[in-house]
């Protein structure tokens, strides 16, 4: 048997859910696995899908693996499931929704918990995608928690994000006017025959048309699809629709896909070393003596507050860098 990251890049499914577990878990002794696998990425399309709950994502990711792989793509999902607060496990119900593919050698399905970590996905996820991308899955879907309009950074992780609403939800239409042009490539109005469906896509054509007229140059133009999930109605038209976004980065001499590139590896950068930087401090200020629960106390007596706690602890620990 060869090494753990030789069985990944063989495409071996045990020995990619024990990594997969172990980065979820944040043990250490996965950064020379990630480190070794990394050169092995960058062939797979991420897709992230984003929106509130209720609004049809898991259905639609379900869907669109059954059309990718009816294409004779390989797929690799990971959905991110809302934390308990009792347990601090994650509820995976993607898992029982997409269970008919589980026994398809093509699809590789991973739930996991937020954990505390805000902007739709977990601090994780990066590391998955890379893992999922290594094994050799052409396509990775990506389905962000769904806790609404601060789910921005499945845009820095994905190629293509789609921003998944349907009729009646007027108000997140709002809610996204904001970063609409920034968060979605693609607007799909799921459960698209109920009552109002109309009116939604009107808004969204607007805000589309609003955010064009701010950018200097008009690039791309976000599509707007109609589905019905659970009926498998629109899928191919969503397919369509993400294979032109991919046709449109590939344009210019690549030069579109390269942007994608750059922000991607810089939101990860900046958040692998925001990581490490925290622990680090952390470590090296118990290490100094000093507890983080005989500071939180200080706040609490008010015999020092929050801010100068915090300069004084850079000031002191930058020095001694």
């Amino acid at each position: 048997m060869g090494s753990i990251v030789d069985q990944i890049l063989a495409g071996d499914v045990r020995a990619t859910a024990r990594l997969l577990r172990d980065i979820d878990d944040q043990v250490p002794t996965i950064h020379p696995i990630l480190k070794e696998l990394y050169p092995h990425t960058g062939r797979a399309y991420i897709v992230g899908f984003t929106g509130s709950p209720g609004v049809g994502k898991s259905s639609l990711v379900d869907q669109l693996t059954m059309h990718f792989r009816k294409q004779g793509l390989t797929v690799g999902v990971l959905a991110v499931d809302p934390t308990s607060p009792f347990t601090g496990g994650a509820i995976l119900g993607d898992r029982i929704r997409m269970q008919r593919h589980f026994l398809d050698p093509g699809v590789f399905i991973r739930s996991l918990a937020t954990r505390g970590h805000f902007g739709g996905l977990t601090k994780s996820t990066n590391d998955m995608i890379n893992v999922l991308d290594a094994m050799g899955k052409d396509m990775i879907l990506v389905e962000t928690v769904g806790v609404g309009q601060d789910e921005v950074e499945i845009a820095n992780s994905a190629h293509t994000t789609v921003l998944v609403t349907i009729p009646g939800m007027g108000d997140e239409v709002q809610a996204i006017k904001a970063g609409i042009m920034e968060i979605g490539n693609i607007f799909v109005v799921n459960k698209a025959d109920r009552e109002g469906s109309r009116k939604t896509i009107r808004e969204l054509m607007n805000l589309i048309e609003l955010g064009l007229r701010h950018q200097e140059s008009k690039g791309w133009e976000p599509i707007i699809v109609q589905t019905e999930a659970i009926k498998s109605k629109g899928i191919e038209e969503l397919a369509e629709a993400i294979g032109k976004h991919r046709e449109y980065l590939l344009s210019n001499e690549q030069l579109r896909l390269q942007d994608a590139l750059i922000k991607r590896a810089r939101s990860q950068l900046l958040e692998l070393l925001k990581d490490e930087a925290f622990k680090a401090l952390l470590s090296r200020i118990e290490a100094g003596g000093t507890s983080l629960d005989s500071l939180v106390q200080q706040i609490v007596d008010k015999t020092a507050d929050p801010y100068s706690i915090v300069q004084q602890l850079l000031a002191q620990e930058l020095r001694c860098l």
